[in-house]
């Protein structure tokens, strides 16, 4: 179990007035409360909203990262690395009564957001080897082992945040994704980037650094109009980028969404059809939408935004067409973000905070002798306890929770809180179709695998060089088995084939093996200092002889 170290920034106490705020696990002061006020989300710690790193030790000197089970879809087809439709319904939660009642979970507690992803082009991103990317080209495939010079890469994911809890932006630029609303969905279009050269070793120059993080984001709500509400760099990002609008497109829990990513002239454009009201929203990500690249300079002084259209970096998805810098070994994916919850109960209340971070620039923490946990499985809180929440902060559901990556591994995500059939206790799942290309979407991927990056968490008991120590089923800091772990399944409702996340669930087609289905051991390749390469087992992961899940 990781400590939770010390978080003040230096220099990180501001005035009022002009606000630079680097939530970057510094003081947070009430400049943030000004629209016009700098802000971004830095990654140096344990955001669930960015990208998983391959090696967070040398990045940021110390673990990073959070649970990401996903499912990947693969085609030799031309296009399908950048051109696809799904078809999403969004979870519906038991009701608000008795928020606290043991067994009982809604689908903030279980994941803090659900997406979409893509890798994408950044010519100013890791490895910072070459000037250039060709979009939409498999050319630009290159195997670490073979050569450092990949060109640079970002990772987009569309995620979809669930309703009820801490409103946005109080607990999403502190650790993680919130709530936009008390009852429905919103989505936001999401690209992260790595200001490292990692042959060199040279990360960006100090001042960018403090202005923008080492893995940045750039970020936008999807929008009814098409047009971002503030500018989505975090350069020049402010408190009105991460700030829910009427302009924003809100889906209802229980809609049924039709998503298409693909690429255009100006960059990726997601666009999103509520088929149960008609609503519609999108996001593309130009340098019209204020979406720059941060220009790597590490040996200057300023920190600069570069207007950018990203733009998607393959043509095709396969196990070679991949971030060499993040943990995960995908393209195309789906992934859902868990491990961000754990409940906080007791007689001493926690400080309403505006995102979870004290006076001094420390994470709030569930105090004194509360416990962690519910019901019967409650126990006395520990240090991954923290960037906690009172209930009375919360749009609807009214629990009090903290949000910091559960290493312990014993938080709502790892509890039978998940959906189940039973909708008294637990929500709805997440459901999803498998993603179609080709020009009028008909064509279908042929393969899909199942993957969770376990290892990379597994920090206390895992060697992630050997293998070692490495299981599917999580230790918790008291050295057990985590009680539970979820999983993928099919099933087929009356609009075809659609995969599902959490527990077995009635009328489900294959829930394949639960834990086992995320398969072996993987071993990636990374590069490393000096140009040379070094291997790594981030993942587990089960490649599918077939994708078992097709529309049609």
């Amino acid at each position: 179990m990781r400590p939770v170290r010390a978080w003040l920034a230096a220099g990180a106490v501001i005035p009022l007035a002009a606000a630079s705020v680097a939530l970057s696990g510094g003081a947070v002061s009430q400049a943030a409360t000004s629209p016009s006020g700098h802000m971004h989300i830095d990654c140096s710690y344990a955001s669930a909203l960015c990208t998983e790193v391959g090696n967070s030790n040398q990045v940021f000197g110390y673990y990073v990262g959070h649970d990401e089970p996903s499912v990947l879809f693969y085609s030799n087809r031309p296009g399908s690395g950048n051109h696809m439709r799904y078809n999403l319904t969004l979870p519906k939660d038991p009701s608000a009564a008795n928020p606290t009642a043991p067994g009982k979970s809604y689908a903030f507690e279980l994941s803090g957001a659900e997406w979409l992803g893509m890798a994408m082009c950044d010519s100013q991103s890791y490895p910072e080897q070459v000037s250039t990317c060709p979009p939409d080209s498999d050319r630009n495939i290159l195997d670490p082992a073979v050569s450092p010079a990949h060109v640079g890469q970002a990772y987009m994911e569309l995620q979809f945040y669930p309703p009820g809890w801490v409103p946005w932006p109080t607990w999403a630029v502190a650790v993680g994704a919130s709530s936009c609303d008390p009852t429905r969905w919103c989505a936001a279009l999401n690209i992260d980037s790595l200001s490292l050269n990692p042959v060199t070793g040279q990360a960006n120059n100090p001042a960018c650094l403090a202005k923008a993080g080492e893995e940045y984001i750039n970020f936008a709500f999807v929008t009814k109009n098409g047009r971002a509400q503030a500018p989505a760099n975090p350069v020049n990002a402010t408190l009105a980028t991460f700030t829910p609008s009427p302009k924003d497109l809100f889906m209802n829990s229980g809609d049924r969404i039709q998503v298409s990513l693909t690429d255009t002239a100006s960059g990726l454009k997601a666009s999103l059809h509520d088929l149960t009201t008609g609503g519609t929203g999108s996001m593309t990500a130009s340098a019209a939408n204020g979406f720059a690249q941060v220009k790597y300079d590490p040996n200057g002084s300023s920190c600069t935004a570069l207007p950018y259209n990203f733009h998607p970096m393959y043509s095709t998805s396969s196990p070679r067409t991949r971030v060499t810098w993040a943990a995960h070994s995908y393209n195309i994916a789906f992934d859902t973000e868990i491990g961000h919850f754990q409940f906080c109960n007791g007689p001493y209340q926690i400080p309403a905070t505006p995102f979870g971070i004290d006076s001094l620039g420390n994470p709030t923490i569930c105090p004194g002798d509360n416990l962690e946990g519910t019901g019967a499985g409650t126990r006395p809180n520990d240090s991954d306890d923290s960037y906690c929440f009172p209930g009375t902060e919360a749009l609807v559901y009214k629990v009090n929770g903290c949000t910091n990556t559960n290493t312990g591994f014993d938080g709502a995500s790892y509890q039978s809180l998940w959906p189940d059939g039973d909708t008294r206790l637990h929500p709805a799942p997440f459901q999803l179709s498998s993603p179609e290309t080709g020009p009028n979407y008909t064509v279908q991927y042929k393969q899909a695998a199942l993957e969770t990056d376990l290892p990379a968490i597994e920090t206390a008991t895992c060697n992630r060089s050997t293998g070692a120590g490495c299981t599917l089923i999580p230790q918790t800091d008291t050295g057990q088995p985590a009680a539970f772990y979820p999983f993928f399944s099919t099933t087929r409702t009356r609009n075809g084939c659609v995969w599902q996340f959490g527990n077995d669930i009635p009328h489900e087609i294959s829930d394949f093996g639960q834990n086992a289905q995320y398969g072996a051991l993987l071993q990636l390749t990374y590069t490393a200092k000096g140009g040379g390469f070094n291997v790594r087992y981030n993942n587990f992961r089960n490649v599918l002889s077939r994708n078992p899940c097709p529309q049609a």
